[in-house]
This record gives structure tokens, sequence and C-alpha cells, in this order.
């Protein structure tokens, strides 16, 4: 019995490694222009956006909710801070004005989660239309380019051979790690998350915490906007949709339980690779974007029956 408890164990911790190194070795196989060192920091940039969506998702998702609106969020808070950098406000200003719109969408998506009681899926489904509605109406569906060359250092500046938008992830993974993993509110949000119920009678302010995790998700979907918006020199109203998905796989992939309490920050970026390495090599491959959709969909589902067998098993 100990034998085969030890053998979950590992399988669950190196699984999930393994899995990526063999997928690593496949799509190198497939296209020698896979494992060259510009096309790995290609990888990097592109999956630092959703890199650090798919943090605040593995908050939100660890107690046990789900956040559809982080795309939406993404574009408004994004289209708003282009905006006030064409209006003359500062740059650092306006990031951080866009940093707390994204806090406050956030909020308001953790009030209607615990005060209303409106289910996870329905409030932040509901966000998701609303924020997206506003982006267009705000910049009647006119991109706004030209931005602070300042700016656009989050999306394109280099810190030696690395990109900078790579290491500000590296940043949030970093961060994320410390706070779940080595701090008394990172142990709550884990109970909370195994059983709500039984974490509010040993004092964990529920409401408090779940609507933390709303509001850290929105700060770094508006995190990532920046960046993005950055990167392109066009903020558009259309800009993060779908990116919730991503965000999702990624965690669900890495391992994280829908039902909450279980999971981990180094699982979600393992998750993270794997879909931008997904994304990457079929683009490589000139596979169809809509086989891309397939693949990952296949992914997940996979991923999702194998979490399901080794809660069997255990």
């Amino acid at each position: 019995m100990k034998k085969s408890v030890n053998l979950n164990s590992y399988s669950e911790r190196f699984g999930l490694i393994i899995a990526f190194l063999i997928m690593i070795f496949t799509m190198s196989l497939l296209s020698d222009r896979f494992l060259t060192l510009s096309n790995t920091l290609n990888i990097l940039r592109q999956s630092s956006i959703n890199g650090i969506i798919a943090v605040g998702m593995t908050m939100v998702i660890l107690t046990a909710g789900i956040d559809l609106s982080v795309g939406s969020i993404l574009g408004l808070t994004a289209v708003i801070t282009a905006d006030l950098l064409h209006s003359g406000i500062p740059p650092f200003l306006a990031v951080i004005i866009g940093l707390l719109l994204g806090i406050f969408i956030g909020l308001v998506n953790g009030l209607l989660i615990t005060r209303i009681k409106i289910p996870p899926f329905i409030a932040t489904l509901g966000m998701m239309t609303l924020a997206r509605g506003l982006a267009f109406t705000y910049t009647q569906g006119k991109p706004i380019t030209g931005l602070n060359e300042s700016f656009r250092v989050m999306g394109t500046g280099m810190i030696g051979s690395i990109p900078l938008p790579v290491i500000i992830a590296a940043l949030v993974f970093v961060v994320g790690y410390l706070f779940l993993k080595k701090s008394r509110h990172g142990e709550n949000i884990y109970a909370l998350g195994n059983n709500e119920t039984a974490a509010g009678f040993s004092g964990i302010s529920v409401k408090r915490y779940v609507t933390f995790v709303y509001a850290a998700s929105g700060f770094l979907s508006a995190l990532a906007g920046m960046i993005i918006v950055g990167r392109l020199d066009s903020a558009q109203p259309i800009i993060g949709q779908g990116y919730e998905f991503d965000a999702i796989a990624a965690v669900v992939v890495g391992g994280t339980s829908f039902t909450g309490g279980h999971g981990s920050i180094w699982g979600t970026l393992i998750g993270v690779l794997i879909i931008a390495v997904i994304n990457n090599g079929l683009n490589l491959l000139d596979v169809s974007s809509f086989y891309e959709q397939v693949v990952k969909g296949v992914v997940i589902a996979v991923a999702l029956l194998l979490h399901r067998l080794a809660q069997k098993k255990n």
C-alpha cells in the first residue's frame, strides 16, 4: 500500500514534467526550427501573457471558483490605459490607474460572489460580457495606436538577451509561489478550497479571501494587458478575447482541481509552457488554427481524465 501511495505521489509530481519533455522532444523531431534560441525566446515571450493571467486563475480555482472575465478585464483596462496615455497622462500614472481598474473589477466579481451569492461562473460570465461591451463602447470599436515609448518598454524591453515580459512573468510566478506555499494566507486559501464550511468555522474569513483572489486575478489580467499593448503598440477593444480559456487550460493541465484545495503554481507554469509549445509547434508545422483548438481541447480532456483517475487511486 505504501509503495502504491509513493508511486502515485511520484507520478503526480513528475508525470507532468515528463509529459512536457516528451512533447518538446517530439516537436524537435517534427521541426528543425523548434529547438533554436530564437524560437525558445519566442515561446517564453508568448507564454508570459498567459502565465501572468494563469497565476491569478490558479488562486481563483484553488477556492473552487472560476473567472471567465480575465480576457475582458485585460481588454478594458488596456484601452483605457492607452487612451490615458494619448491624453498626456504620464505612463507611470496611466499604468497605476489601469492596474487599479483591474483590481476594482476583480473586487466587483468577488463581492457579487460573496455578498450577493451569485455563482462564480454566472458572475464572471456577466462581467466578461459587460467589460467587453464597455471596451467597445469606450473606443467606438477603434484601435488606439502610437503609444508612449517609455510605456512600450513593458512589452518590448530586454534585460540582456531576455525579454522583459518573461522576467515580469517569472517574478509573478515567484511571488505567487511564495504567497501560496510560504504564507499563512496561502494556507488559508488551500483550506478554503478543501472545505469552505470547515474553513469558516476555523476562523478563516471566507468572504475576504474569495474577494481577494478575484481582485488579484483582475490585477494580473490588467498587468498582462499593459504588456501585450506595449508589445503591439495597439490597444484594440477585442484584445484578450478568448484568453480566459488558455488560462483555464494551463491551470487544469497543471493539475489544479476544479473542486478547489489542490494544485500548485509550478504545476500551472508547466501547464502554461505546454499550451505555448502546442501553439508554437502547430504554427511551425503550418497546422490550421482550427486544429489548434481541437488539439488543446484533447489535451485538456486528457488532463482532466488523468486527474480523475489519480483521485480514484488515492
